[in-house]
């Protein structure tokens, strides 16, 4: 997905093997990834996409202190999804730390490594587990 607060930015989904970069986007309060080739594009990510990152993730946090977090994948993931007006787009690294991707430190580079499997359903199986509406 995309934040909120990227609405107005072009954007499109991600692909295996992008090469993404952290920026910020002109005329947003929102950090986000864009592909290295198209830096004004916002790359919506799907929930369970998996990344590595170049170098160990850094934050950014108050007063635009510097935070590593130790590891070098992490998982997209949405939070807050209740709630309107808020960062909705995380990641999720391997010691269950979570962190919003509008925190991340500008030009860190990623790869996307893999997208999360999609349930496809075919007309035959809806018809059988009644999945139609009728």
């Amino acid at each position: 997905m995309c934040d909120y607060s990227l609405d107005l930015v072009a954007s499109r989904p991600a692909r295996v093997g992008d090469k993404l970069v952290s920026t910020r986007f002109p005329q947003t309060i929102t950090r986000g990834f864009a592909s290295v080739g198209e830096p004004n594009v916002a790359i919506c990510l799907l929930p369970g996409t998996e990344l590595a990152f170049e170098k160990e993730v850094q934050c950014e946090t108050a007063f635009v202190f510097r935070s590593k977090f130790g590891h070098t994948v992490a998982m997209f993931r949405e939070i807050n999804k209740g709630q309107s007006n808020v960062h909705h787009d995380a990641l999720e690294f391997p010691d269950g730390k979570i962190v919003l991707l509008t925190h991340l430190c500008e030009g860190q580079r990623a790869t996307v490594l893999q997208l999360p499997a999609r349930l496809r359903i075919t007309v035959d199986d809806a018809q059988r587990y009644d999945l139609l509406a009728v």
